[in-house]
């Protein structure tokens, strides 16, 4: 199913994506100076292509087909499961922000909250991709109708039409983070 092999294309890029702020944190460890510009582009690469792009068709289109379609076991895994990840990611870009926010207001300390969220948002996506890649995606193949499975791809390819440019603009983002970093 094409969209679902999108989905799981653009976890790759987040994946990518994850290890550069792996870097930067570890740069922050080594008592380098906080590149506050690297860590606008990574916020903007999260807030617009991993949660706005990535998560905003996972939750539109196939999360809520696998709710509505697949009763009570749908409704664990996503509701309780897939939903709560992508709110915890959040909130750790929150408080990444909020940590950048007080080092640039003197507070050295916050660096560890830096750290801390930025690293568990890491920690977080890591798994999370490896559950939708292995668990959540292969079960909505194998559970959902074959027409259902259509109208999530014609959703999601009229979506990456309308958008590309999102996908486009934060690739090049990770590509010259990449070309910098790693």
């Amino acid at each position: 199913m094409r969209a679902i092999e999108i989905m799981m294309e653009e976890h790759r890029y987040i994946e990518r994506m994850l290890k550069v702020i792996r870097k930067i944190c570890y740069k922050i460890l080594q008592c380098e100076e906080i590149n506050y510009d690297d860590f606008d582009k990574v916020i903007e690469f999260i807030k617009n292509y991993a949660d706005g792009h990535h998560h905003n068709k996972e939750e539109i289109f196939l999360f809520n087909k696998m709710v509505e379609k697949l009763g009570s076991t749908g409704e664990v895994i996503i509701k309780n499961g897939m939903l709560v990840e992508h709110d915890l990611g959040r909130g750790y870009v929150k408080e990444l922000i909020e940590g950048l926010e007080k080092v640039k207001a003197g507070d050295e300390e916050a660096k560890l909250d830096i750290i801390a969220a930025a690293i568990s948002y890491t920690h977080l996506l890591e798994k999370h991709i490896d559950k939708e890649d292995n668990v959540i995606y292969k079960f909505a193949i194998r559970e959902l109708d074959d027409s259902i499975l259509k109208e999530i791809e014609l959703q999601c390819i009229e979506y990456e039409t309308t958008n590309g440019d999102i996908r486009k603009k934060n690739i090049e983002i990770l590509e010259n983070l990449e070309a910098k970093l790693l």
